[in-house]
């Protein structure tokens, strides 16, 4: 039985029809994804659905007592929300059932009536609807969510936007009403979050209908997808991923249909013309009635959707950038945060963070978000950062990017590397005030050229000239991905790159990755991305950040049998202090919770892993080849004779990429001891084993090697 019903809705904006003959039912349990290019109408067609907008055309039909909750993009709060006196009282009051038995509950138990049969109607009554598990069930809410206990008793006005919408979703989750309607949830959600109300959504038995750009989501949530395309509607039955599988087989079989059909007219009127060259009128008109019918049941091909066309070559230095060293970035002992900001003594005016000058006073003290024991990024590495909001992930990026300068400890950027920096936050002003002049601001080409370049963005015609300020939240990402490729960068830096964007730009973005020569690091909640494009993870939870060597689903296993960042900092610790070459004679110490991983233990200099390295506030640039061995290892060596520059920089560079090459081949063994299955493999654990010694001894090798080269320095 249907709880609600489109019959035939049609919504007009202005002369722009956006839904046409809308007809579908939602039953009881259903659980709906909803799914189409951005400006489909997915957002109009929820707004039907709740009754927020009334359809110009057709009607919308609800079951008799139906409850229903919208939770919007952008969340608009009522007053009683907003005059909550903290976060935790503003969710319970989405019972508001529950408090009123409640109240009544108490007021008889204050009047000794709970011997009355009104009593025990009530008290039956709360528990059925829950009563007694509300608290319980908020704070599962709010902590699934994301929320910290510190943060439930912040009034609701002092939440960030963002946060605001994800108490919004927190009532929506307490309020649980027949009909939940979601406008893109996951905008605001870190991966636990998403994890945590995936599972609520598969456990409750309300109905669900659901907007949304995230693929995974829609996988572990739906079993029926509605498509809006072309301001029509079509129903597909299963999950995200069978629903791409049939929109993929329909349209295949939709252009041979009309393939087919047009060559059926093309050959009818062939045989019109013959026959009437002929005088033969009477098969004339035979195949003309063919004709007539054949048109009039034409098939209509599908409109060939826009798509990101993101370029392989940058809009100037068409060549590209230069090839960058081997590593790209290193990071030491490493601590990211915001320094303190610096007011001159009686001043009115703003703060500035450029440091103390005369009679200036800092106004706060320097905020430490993250601390990074080690970390480093080879060329052409796809490195994913991820970890809970607020644990430091954009700050950690924006210190690699120099948009901070380090709190504390040493962050190397290599030779020959150039960054492009695509930021999350997206609300600065940005010159120009159209898109067409956001870009001939930044670099000067003719207007030919910039329409050119913004039409890969989908900016085509008048859309080339809207104001930067009236842009959509997936219009301004396009505008920033356009501003973006302007100059060449064989490092992108990419915060939330997906953001507010439709599935085929993020298709389109995946693609353009995984085929990019750059090295890339990317903060992403998009698990669809992370696992598509990112082979290495750097984990960045509880104040610190230690690099993770596998994907994302790999990671997520890894959480499950209890991975976390500090253990993992400490287990390498450990595995150098044990593993150390200079363990008989100098013992390698590292910091209360210092340490590396296993994928960049070999370029970690031993000499500076048990003391702290040298602190700098600016981001030193070193070669990118430059890895340090014991010193202590080849002792007693005869000294042999110099060797000319050019033959030094040779044979260092050979010798520098056989240690990384071994190096990474020796971590990928040792992971692979690790797992299960090859344990389970006699056959498989033998080969690995085998190879590992074999790799262990080439190591060593090319380690003495390296000592020489640099034993004959000019």
């Amino acid at each position: 039985m249907s709880i609600l019903r489109f019959e035939k809705v049609t919504r007009e904006i202005g002369t722009f029809v956006i839904l046409d003959e809308i007809a579908a039912a939602i039953a009881l349990g259903d659980r709906i994804g909803l799914v189409g290019p951005n400006g489909a109408g997915k957002t109009t067609l929820l707004r039907v659905a709740a009754g927020i907008d009334e359809p110009d055309l057709g009607s919308v039909s609800r079951k008799r007592g139906l409850t229903l909750g919208l939770l919007a993009q952008e969340a608009h709060f009522d007053l009683e929300f907003m005059a909550a006196p903290d976060l935790r009282s503003a969710v319970r009051s989405a019972a508001p059932e529950l408090l009123e038995l409640g109240a009544r509950l108490r007021e008889l138990e204050h009047a000794h009536r709970v011997e009355e049969p009104l009593y025990a109607e009530l008290q039956h009554r709360f528990d059925v609807l829950g009563g007694y598990t509300l608290d319980q069930r908020i704070d599962e809410t709010l902590s699934g969510l994301g929320f910290t206990r510190d943060e439930w008793t912040k009034p609701p006005g002092a939440l960030s936007g963002g946060e605001q919408t994800r108490a919004a979703l927190a009532r929506l989750v307490i309020a649980d009403p027949d009909l939940m309607l979601l406008d893109e949830p996951t905008n605001h959600l870190d991966l636990g979050a998403l994890e945590w109300l995936e599972e609520h959504l598969r456990r409750r038995n309300g109905s669900l209908l659901v907007a949304s750009h995230d693929r995974a989501f829609l996988d572990a949530t739906v079993e029926r997808v509605w498509e809006l395309r072309d301001r029509r509607l079509t129903i597909f039955r299963g999950d995200y991923a069978a629903y791409h599988r049939q929109r993929i087989e329909r349209d295949a079989r939709l252009d041979k249909d009309v393939s087919t059909q047009a060559e059926q007219i093309a050959r009818e009127q062939e045989l019109v013309q013959r026959y009437r060259s002929h005088r033969k009128y009477a098969k004339m008109h035979e195949h003309e009635a063919r004709l007539v019918r054949l048109q009039e049941a034409r098939i209509e091909a599908p409109k060939a959707a826009r798509k990101l066309r993101l370029p392989t070559a940058a809009l100037v230095g068409a060549s590209g950038p230069s090839r960058s060293g081997e590593i790209v970035v290193r990071a030491e002992q490493l601590v990211v945060g915001y320094l303190p900001r610096f007011r001159r003594a009686g001043s009115q005016g703003s703060d500035r963070t450029a440091g103390p000058g005369a009679g200036e006073t800092p106004t706060a003290e320097p905020l430490a978000v993250a601390r990074v024991p080690f970390l480093a990024a080879q060329r052409g590495d796809r490195i994913g950062i991820v970890g809970p909001n607020g644990a430091g992930k954009t700050t950690l990026l924006r210190t690699i990017a120099g948009d901070l300068p380090p709190l504390d400890g040493l962050l190397t950027i290599g030779i020959g590397v150039s960054i492009g920096y695509l930021a999350q936050l997206r609300d600065a002003a940005i010159p120009g005030e159209t898109v067409l002049g956001a870009l001939t601001s930044a670099i000067s080409i003719t207007e030919g050229e910039a329409r050119g370049y913004l039409a890969r963005f989908l900016f085509r015609g008048v859309d080339a000239l809207k104001e930067v300020r009236a842009l959509s939240g997936g219009e301004r990402s396009r505008l920033e991905l356009a501003l973006l490729g302007i100059m060449p960068a064989n490092l992108l830096l990419l915060d939330e790159p997906t953001n507010h964007l439709d599935i085929p730009a993020r298709e389109a973005i995946e693609a353009f990755m995984a085929n990019s020569p750059a090295t890339l690091l990317i903060v992403s909640h998009d698990r669809r991305l992370l696992e598509t494009v990112c082979d290495r993870l750097w984990v960045v939870d509880d104040h610190l950040a230690a690099p993770f060597d596998g994907g994302y689903r790999a990671w997520r296993a890894a959480v499950a049998v209890s991975w976390t960042v500090a253990a993992a900092i400490e287990a390498d610790a450990l595995r150098l202090r044990i593993s150390s070459p200079r363990s008989g004679a100098t013992k390698v110490a590292l910091a209360a919770g210092g340490g590396v991983s296993s994928t960049t233990a070999s370029l970690i200099p031993p000499a500076v892993a048990g003391s702290r390295p040298k602190v700098t506030s600016s981001r030193k640039v070193v070669p990118a080849t430059a890895k340090v061995v014991p010193a202590t290892k080849g002792a007693g060596r005869p000294r042999l004779p110099r060797l000319s520059k050019d033959a030094y920089r040779r044979q260092k560079a050979a010798v520098d990429a056989e240690l990384t090459r071994l190096g990474l081949r020796k971590n990928h063994l040792e992971l692979a001891l690790g797992d299960p299955a090859v344990g389970a493999n006699f056959v498989e654990l033998r080969r690995i084993t085998s190879e590992l010694a074999d790799v262990s001894v080439g190591l060593e090798a090319a380690e003495e090697a390296w000592l020489e080269v640099e034993d004959r320095a000019p």
